[in-house]
């Protein structure tokens, strides 16, 4: 038996998911959303990633945490916030003593639903299918991140991943 945590990286919204495998089956444990207000400084938005996080970790004892490779876009004030946040997520698994790995959103799509291009509803829906849960999973930070624990853990999906040189241990 195997847990993971996956991460949905975002300074506003950041996605948890906790899976747990166990021979080539996964059971959802947790997901979620930690929101934080933009009005708040963003010492204070990592604070609370962090502290949540952490709780987390010691409740649900994950042996990896794997999240989502930060993607550049256009903006990059939007870069720097998701990169801090990941920043924060992987403090607190260092202090948790989990260890962290990243994945790029093509190969997490890959995994999950055989296509790099696969779309966000078809992930949410593949990712129910995959949990055996009564239906897709809500917010999309929670189900991308539940999406991204099973990448990591899922076997064929984690051979998968890795082969495709979008997995790596984060440095």
């Amino acid at each position: 038996m195997q847990v993971v945590m996956g991460i949905d990286p975002g300074a506003a919204n950041l996605g948890f998911g906790v899976v747990r495998i166990e021979g080539s089956r996964m059971v959802a444990l947790d997901g979620g959303v930690v929101e934080t207000s933009p009005e708040l400084p963003i010492e204070r938005r990592l604070e609370r990633i962090h502290g949540e996080l952490s709780e987390l970790i010691a409740w649900h004892e994950p042996k990896a945490m794997a999240l989502e490779d930060l993607y550049f876009g256009k903006n990059v004030h939007s870069a720097m916030a998701v990169g801090r946040a990941s920043g924060a997520a992987m403090l607190a698994a260092a202090q948790g003593g989990v260890h962290c790995f990243t994945y790029t959103p093509q190969a997490i799509k890959k995994a999950v639903c055989g296509s790099g291009a696969a779309g966000k509803e078809q992930v949410q829906r593949m990712v129910g299918t995959l949990l055996g849960l009564p239906e897709p999973p809500t917010p999309d930070h929670a189900a991308d991140a539940l999406a991204v624990a099973i990448c990591h853990g899922g076997g064929t999906g984690h051979q998968a991943a890795v082969a495709a040189a979008g997995a790596r241990p984060a440095a």
